[in-house]
């Protein structure tokens, strides 16, 4: 072969090489890409409720500070209706590479699945990422009804009809109720509601004898004198609640009812991206400045690895699921 021949089969031999390369350099970039955290491009943050509730203000406190840690914005996107169902089953349904989280809720994550047919499977299409926050509910009942204490409540939930709001069907006030049916040996009526807010309202109007409360919506009525907190579902007393007595400690032991949202994602984003959101979501979660102002809202921060929510999930949906069977509920 002429030295020319050589030349040109070596050029050809170098072209085949690079055009291999090029070949391959989309997909790798495409995998670099996937996997990039944090995501180079805004993020939203899934709520499942409505503006001004206790998910929505936790949420915001949240994101403001992730998008200062992460120097891109997460903006938080109200989906409300259907107990958060709606939310849950359009967040399962997006893309996977990190830019879309859910601020997911114990009802549509593991109270919703033994009550209804959903179109999303919580433990399948939805990825755990870390706890966020929890608060538990309390029991208030106005002042008509004429009792100061849960074992006057008892015995008069024995002798006579009782009814008692939540927030709607398979939410967690909805379950609690449920429970302390089961464990005081009593039957209350169940009168699920849209939410808090005209809850709150009948119960104050004594249109309803009972409701398993959010604090934060509770207490400013149990200040002014017009309901009377009976007991909470918490196993210890929250520091903001501390001379209302607990269920557990009120002849019920071991009694927990907890409100929660956590941190999810699509089921089939990369653990490299759920990993990173896990160490930035524990970092914002355990920053004073976002501790104080959740715990001004009623809200205790509960970050947690990935694995460590992946357990405490399974138990709440094994929990509710055994009380569901038992007092053969279904969503009205």
């Amino acid at each position: 072969m002429t030295t020319s021949s050589h030349r040109r089969a070596l050029l050809a031999r170098l072209a085949c090489t690079a055009l291999g390369g090029a070949a391959l350099l989309p997909a790798f970039h495409s995998t670099a890409q996937a996997q990039d955290f944090p995501p180079r491009k805004p993020v939203t943050l899934v709520v499942g409720f409505a503006p001004g509730g206790a998910a929505d203000a936790a949420a915001r406190l949240i994101a403001k500070k992730l998008s200062e840690n992460i120097g891109q914005p997460v903006i938080v996107d109200n989906k409300a209706g259907a107990g958060g169902n709606i939310a849950h089953q359009y967040v399962a349904g997006q893309r996977t590479d990190g830019t879309v989280l859910l601020f997911g809720s114990v009802g549509p994550l593991t109270i919703a699945p033994h009550l209804m047919k959903l179109s999303y499977d919580p433990f399948k299409d939805l990825a755990p990422v870390s706890g966020g926050v929890y608060f538990p509910n309390v029991l208030v009942v106005h002042k008509g009804l004429g009792v100061h204490n849960l074992q006057e409540f008892v015995a008069l939930a024995k002798r006579k009809s009782i009814d008692f709001a939540s927030t709607g069907a398979g939410s967690a006030s909805h379950l609690a109720g449920e429970l302390f049916n089961q464990r005081a040996g009593v039957n209350m009526v169940h009168v699920p509601y849209k939410g808090g807010a005209p809850a709150l309202q009948d119960l104050l109007g004594e249109r309803i004898a009972s409701y398993f409360a959010a604090p934060p919506t509770a207490m400013p009525h149990v200040e002014a004198g017009t309901l009377i907190p009976l007991a909470t579902t918490s196993l210890k007393r929250p520091a903001y609640l501390p001379n209302i007595p607990t269920m557990a400690e009120s002849g019920y032991p071991g009694f927990e009812a907890l409100n929660w949202y956590a941190f999810v994602a699509p089921g089939k984003t990369p653990t490299p991206i759920l990993d990173g959101w896990n160490r930035e979501i524990v970092k914002v979660l355990n920053d004073p400045g976002v501790s104080e102002a959740l715990t001004k809202h009623g809200l205790t921060p509960q970050p947690t690895t990935r694995a460590e929510f992946a357990a405490f999930m399974r138990k709440e949906y094994d929990q509710w699921g055994a009380i569901a069977r038992a007092r053969k509920l279904t969503a009205e």
